[in-house]
């Protein structure tokens, strides 16, 4: 073959950096992108957080922007705010004129004097602002008043810090041996000695390796003599897959017991803690904050950004001064700082743009929902929202990933508003959250002697319209952890 030139034409997509930024920006959530920002303003002295905008947000947005239909509206100081009292002059304070020759009263409990009184409240108690008592922390304050020789406290240590926070030992005797000093050379006996010994500290059933054993170390500690402790300690150890079927008649044939005491035996087990732990997980509840609010103006729903959501970042004015006398490299890395930091400030404004477009666009499509609750959710996709606001469906899944929006039914993540419909009688369709309401309304209200079953609750639901498979319910049923018909008949 003899070489030769060919010419072709072609075109593909060039991620330019500032567009790989933007796409970044786009799908981190609330608090990654407060975390992003405030690493990248770190790192560029032109970039600065805009302090006194949220200053200035927090004093305007008290108006009454949002109505009270909304449980936490934005920037709403509430009615027991004291903003009224800042108009009011601070008294003017004088020093108290005093005698030289007057001794100096430093015990006086009016609060006048200047000793340690101020710390406390009006009745003389301590402020209770403790942080709260860990699990392993209530364990090792039990154990340090337990006489314990030093080598027993020692894997009794190592065991409380390898607990979870349900209070199992969930890694195993295993890895506790491994954990621990080679100096002890302790054995798996030695460390399972101690860590039945710890079954009985304060929660019981704590150091448990599954929940048999845990709710086994729980009855031990009842007297003997408690009606029914035995025949509850004989389902723990072989029988807790019948019992939580709530299967009493088998239960009692397989303990060759009557069904009332099977019954007996069964509310004393109910009765214990399968999570000891979890009473003093010290783990912070997380809070989500809406990116958006919905809210009804009319007859019709507007969608709005929460600002308190929105990142205040600006561009540092006395840095920006600077760069017009700077000389030689100084100047070529100031300005190239300050292209960043514009190409950043658009890039969160495009984000705050896109995010308003494409929570309108659902508002719209699920109006119906806002105005009657689950059972009017219409059948919706990521491809009919892409279309109708011109953007692709990559960035529609972006944009409604770990973003929320507020409305009086409820806080939502926009995923929610999204489910592929059923087809209806009329040639319509309806969505599968829509269903799952019906189902779930249908199972509240049944007659709880004579549960529906899935063939039945199909039925009903064909009868309001509704083309949907026996299986179909069964799976929509599992969804909704609602039981069989026959499980709810034995709760019932």
């Amino acid at each position: 073959m003899k070489p030769g030139l060919q010419f072709r034409l072609n075109q593909q997509l060039a991620l330019t950096p500032q567009l790989q930024q933007a796409i970044r920006l786009l799908q981190l959530s609330q608090l990654e992108l407060a975390a992003e920002l405030r690493q990248l303003a770190e790192s560029n002295p032109l970039l600065e957080f805009d302090e006194d905008a949220n200053a200035e947000h927090d004093e305007t947005e008290s108006d009454g922007e949002f109505d009270d239909e909304f449980e936490t509206p934005i920037g709403a100081n509430g009615e027991g705010s004291s903003s009224s009292d800042a108009n009011d002059e601070a008294p003017e304070w004088t020093e108290p004129e005093m005698s030289s020759d007057e001794p100096i009263d430093f015990s006086s409990s009016n609060g006048s004097g200047n000793g340690s009184s101020n710390n406390r409240d009006d009745e003389g108690i301590e402020p209770q602002n403790a942080a709260p008592e860990s699990l392993q922390e209530h364990l090792l304050w039990q154990l340090n008043l337990t006489p314990m020789d030093p080598r027993a406290k020692a894997i009794a240590t190592v065991l409380i810090d390898a607990l979870n926070t349900d209070g199992y030992l969930a890694e195993g005797i295993d890895a506790v041996l491994a954990a621990l000093p080679p100096h002890l050379k302790a054995t798996a006996e030695e460390v399972e000695i101690v860590r039945r010994q710890l079954q009985h500290f304060d929660p019981a059933g704590v150091a448990s390796i599954d929940l048999p054993d845990c709710l086994r170390a729980q009855l031990e500690q009842f007297d003997p003599s408690t009606p029914y402790r035995d025949l509850a300690l004989r389902i723990v150890e072989s029988e807790l897959e019948l019992l939580a079927r709530n299967d009493m008649a088998k239960l009692a044939r397989r303990l060759h017991a009557t069904e009332e005491e099977a019954t007996a035996a069964a509310i004393l087990i109910r009765s214990l803690d399968p999570r000891p732990g979890a009473a003093l997980d010290t783990t912070p509840v997380e809070y989500v904050a809406p990116d958006v609010y919905a809210r009804k103006d009319g007859t019709r729903w507007r969608v709005l950004l929460n600002p308190d959501s929105q990142p205040k970042l600006s561009l540092n004015q006395h840095y920006c001064g600077l760069i017009a006398r700077a000389r030689g490299d100084d100047a070529s890395w100031m300005r190239g700082q300050l292209q960043e930091a514009r190409w950043l400030i658009k890039s969160l404004e495009s984000r705050a743009e896109t995010l308003l477009k494409v929570a309108e666009a659902i508002v719209r499509r699920q109006s119906a929902f806002l105005d009657y609750g689950p059972e009017a959710m219409q059948p919706l996709v990521l491809r009919e929202v892409a279309e109708e606001v011109a953007m692709h469906e990559s960035t529609i899944s972006r944009v409604t990933t770990r973003k929320y929006i507020h409305t009086p039914r409820g806080t939502y993540e926009l995923k929610y508003f999204f489910s592929s419909g059923v087809s209806t009688e009329d040639g319509g369709s309806a969505s599968a959250t829509a269903i799952q309401a019906m189902l779930r309304k249908l199972v509240d209200n049944e007659d709880p002697r004579k549960p529906l079953s899935d063939q039945a609750l199909a039925e009903e639901l064909h009868n309001k319209g509704i083309q949907v498979a026996r299986r179909t319910v069964a799976k929509y049923r599992e969804i909704l952890r609602i039981p069989s018909s026959s499980e709810r008949q034995r709760n019932s």
